[in-house]
């Protein structure tokens, strides 16, 4: 099953997309609001309201207001090595707060105050079901599903200092949809292709297969530390191929067009924008 969160005339709309295109009105305003039903797959499966014709979906971000965004960085072994370093013991944690995130068809900010903004796809894991201290099983059975974010990132403000927030949470960055593909469709420990273009030139590519730290045990990770919540996301980690990686470095122009794909899941396609003065 695919949902999203569609604008409307009225504000947004939880919506089940069909094989085709379609989408219909679940009932609650969002993707967040509706994952806080305890029988939310039910109750998505079963809705039969107002309906939306193909091609014509306004995709907000798939979870508007998440309590947690949770980032890994460092967690494709590629990527790591190019970043000249060595595989880590434990995640790498950071956070992002919600008024980064903007739709998949949504423009990106590129901040003024930043030279160097970067991309960043990964793989995000959207949480179902309120989960602490999680096993392996509990942590699988609190994934809800799956959908495509880029962490876009000021490179000059992350590396200000060693933590890495402020290069990571500018505001309208961060595109999180169009769809959250529930897990059943998504086979456990399958390895997804994942690719990101600037301008249709493929700059990175990979498998999910070669996450350091896959969404079981980052979700099962993360519950030893807070209650996981319906609505919240894990954003994976990123590939090889960013551009600060790059020699030389390359970075993100006013009107390039950043496409985030994952295989099965879906794509976002955003036109980024300098930060109007």
């Amino acid at each position: 099953m695919r949902l999203a969160t569609i604008r409307t005339t009225e504000g947004t709309a939880a919506v089940r997309v069909e094989p085709g295109g379609e989408a219909v009105e679940i009932g609650p305003p969002d993707v967040g609001a509706l994952l806080a039903l305890p029988d939310w797959a039910t109750r998505a499966a079963a809705a039969e309201g107002r309906r939306h014709a193909p091609g014509t979906l306004d995709h907000a971000p798939l979870v508007p207001r998440p309590e947690k965004i949770i980032c890994v960085g460092l967690n494709y072994r590629r990527h790591i090595l190019e970043m000249g370093r060595e595989l880590p013991e434990h995640p790498t944690l950071f956070v992002k707060f919600p008024s980064a995130l903007v739709g998949a068809r949504d423009e990106v900010t590129l901040p003024r105050a930043s030279a160097q903004v970067d991309w960043e796809a990964e793989l995000a894991v959207v949480i179902g079901t309120a989960v602490r201290h999680a096993s392996p099983d509990a942590a699988h059975a609190a994934i809800a599903g799956y959908t495509v974010l880029n962490d876009v990132t000021a490179r000059d403000w992350q590396y200000r200092t060693t933590q890495w927030l402020a290069g990571k949470t500018f505001e309208a960055t961060t595109p999180l949809g169009p769809e959250l593909v529930t897990a059943d469709e998504v086979p456990a420990g399958a390895g997804l292709e994942i690719t990101c273009s600037v301008n249709d030139e493929v700059v990175q590519r990979d498998s999910t297969a070669e996450l350091v730290f896959d969404p079981v045990t980052l979700v099962a990770y993360l519950s030893r530390i807070v209650t996981l919540r319906p609505g919240d996301v894990i954003a994976t980690g990123t590939p090889g191929g960013v551009g600060h990686a790059r020699k030389p470095p390359r970075y993100l122009a006013d009107g390039d067009v950043l496409v985030t794909r994952v295989e099965g899941v879906g794509e976002c396609r955003n036109v980024c924008r300098a930060e109007k003065l």
